[in-house]
Parts: C-alpha cells; structure tokens; sequence
C-alpha cells in the first residue's frame, strides 16, 4: 500500500480515456475500494422517468432512428452531467462515513460537483481530491474504442463528441482549480494522477 493523500479520489473525464484502469490501478496500489459512477447512474436512471426527472433522461427521448448532430450530442452529455451532480456529492457523502480509502470514477463526475465534494471533506476533516483526464486526439480515442468495443466498429463521431467533451471537463476543472492529467503517456498515468492530487502546502483539507 502507498499514502495516497485522500481518502476519496474523484477520477473523471470523458468515455474511452481509461479512467477503469486507472482507478482498478490506484486502489491496487492504496487498498481502496473503487466506485463506478456509471453504476450510480444507471440505479438512477432506474427509478426514475423523463417526467419527473428531466435532467437524468436527455438521452431517452431521442429517437432510435437518429443520432443527435455532434452539437446537440454534446449538449446533452453536458446536461446530463450537470443534472447528475447531487448523486456525485451523496456518493462522497456516504463514502465519508466508511473508513476505507476510494476511488470515484465516471464520465459524469463534473469539477463543479468534485468542487463541492471537496468542501464537503473539508468541512468532515477528511481529505477529497479530483482529477480529470484528458485526450485532445479524436484518433487517439477511435482507436481505444476499437480495442475495447471492436464489434462496434468504427466509433468516429463518439470519440469526436468524447473529445470536446474532454475539452469542456478540462476547462472547468481550470475554472475549479483542479488538476487537468494528459492521458499520455500510459505508463505514467497512475504516476502523474498521483502526483497531482498532492494537497497543497497551506491546504485547508486534512486527511481524517
């Protein structure tokens, strides 16, 4: 085991970056139990419907018979995440009531949420970081899907969305104060994301 300097990690950034192996890396490192936010999502989406929860149902409503332009795509994906953001705060919540180290990780963790999760593990004496993943090359993530999805084929316009949403992310984690970690190179990642979610001398968030 290593000190990882938290007690949470959130780990975000757009689809088909890595962020599973990355986090499955981190807590075989640290002993900490790893979240996908992905499941979270689905429970919620679940038990709830586009009437009553709008925010959480953007994707639903579009018809099977036509994907959304890439604007409109990344729009959406950006709302839904926004929409999402009470669940990444009442996941840090719970996860601030056990006393074993985790890594949060998922596409529709946004570095408004992490913020507030932040002062939350603040306010509890408990040490909360973020980072957020980022790949600027739409090739780069074409070719990631086709090793992780290969019966999908050629995935150009989802990478192509994954990238400006990668842009957005990394764009608010600046706004945020929050670490933005390049992808590249791989065998530095774990590394690097470590590295960058040191507490800063004079930093107000302790470890409990």
């Amino acid at each position: 085991m290593i000190d990882t300097q938290w007690d949470i990690l959130l780990l975000g950034g757009a689809s088909g970056l890595g962020k599973s192996r990355a986090a499955a890396e981190l807590a075989r490192e640290s002993g900490a139990f790893v979240v996908e936010f992905d499941d979270v999502v689905s429970a919620v989406q679940a038990i709830t419907d586009a009437g009553t929860h709008p925010g959480l149902h953007h994707f639903d409503r579009l018809p099977d018979s036509a994907r959304p332009s890439p604007d409109r795509e990344l729009q959406l994906q950006i709302a839904t995440a926004i929409a999402l953001e009470p669940a990444v705060v009442g996941v840090v919540d719970n996860r601030l009531t056990v006393p074993v180290p985790a890594v949060v990780e998922g596409d529709y963790i946004t570095p408004a949420a992490a913020a507030r999760a932040i002062r939350a593990g603040a306010a509890a004496g408990r040490s909360v970081r973020a980072a957020f993943l980022h790949e600027d090359d739409v090739a780069r993530v074409v070719a990631n899907y086709a090793d992780r999805e290969p019966e999908h084929g050629s995935q150009t316009q989802r990478a192509e969305v994954g990238v400006r949403y990668s842009r957005w992310l990394a764009e608010q984690a600046e706004q945020h104060g929050l670490p933005v970690v390049a992808c590249r190179p791989w065998h530095t990642l774990t590394t690097r994301i470590t590295q960058a979610t040191v507490p800063r001398s004079g930093s107000a968030v302790g470890r409990g």
